[in-house]
């Protein structure tokens, strides 16, 4: 079965273009003019992933409250965000409501259909059955390769797959130092640095939602950052 995509985008050739082009690639999506009208199909049924603009009709930041409504609706869809609006302060916004990619319109449809291709890929990576370290634990961190799960303590932690790859990335290496570099090249994504720093801001409070004594990642000032050994 075709994988499932949701284009909120309320400029109608905008939208339709999306839609053509990644229907070419095999995907089954689905385009939505408004947030309303995306909240009411997304209620019956979810997509795979999600495509969203920031500003919608007469919502001018409609699309991060889609996303944050999604979040807290299914805390590992993948979501992103593809808009004009590429401020820093924008694309800051759309990460720590918990976008795995941030976008700006200007990239081309290839450039576009390979991000969401790379987005399927580091999931299937994480389901897909591995001849080894399917299960890293360490101190009160469990993570799960195949079922996409972390737990810390006992208790789940709500990660995104940027932020489960970013995670995975520091801690399979406890004490090494992963520079921001590394953990792009990990994650899949292809952002600036701030990026990786928003997205470690984001793990840090999630695992300290939960233990409010957790230190385990490390900022090594000038190199990166590193799980504490």
């Amino acid at each position: 079965m075709s994988r499932t995509i949701a284009i909120v985008e309320d400029e109608p050739a905008i939208r339709a273009n999306y839609v053509d082009a990644l229907t070419r690639y095999g995907y089954q999506v689905h385009g939505f003019g408004s947030r309303p009208e995306a909240r009411a199909a997304f209620t019956l049924r979810l997509p795979d992933l999600v495509i969203i603009d920031v500003g919608l009709g007469d919502e001018p930041e409609g699309g991060y409250e889609l996303c944050r409504e999604l979040r807290t609706r299914a805390p590992t869809l993948p979501i992103l965000f593809l808009t004009a609006r590429d401020a820093d302060i924008d694309v800051i916004s759309g990460l720590r409501l918990g976008a795995d990619d941030y976008l700006s319109k200007d990239i081309s449809l290839p450039q576009l259909t390979a991000r969401v291709t790379a987005l399927f890929r580091r999931i299937d990576a994480m389901r897909a059955p591995a001849a080894r370290e399917t299960v890293l634990s360490l101190r009160g961190l469990r993570l799960e390769l195949e079922r996409m799960h972390v737990t810390w303590n006992g208790v789940a932690v709500p990660l995104t797959v940027t932020e489960f790859w970013i995670v995975h990335a520091l801690a399979r290496h406890p004490g090494h130092v992963r520079a921001r570099e590394q953990l792009m090249r990990e994650a899949e994504v292809v952002v600036d640095e701030a990026t990786i720093t928003s997205h470690i801001k984001r793990i840090r409070k999630k695992f300290e939602a939960i233990d409010s004594s957790f230190d385990e990642v490390d900022t090594v000032h000038g190199a990166g950052y590193r799980w504490r050994p």
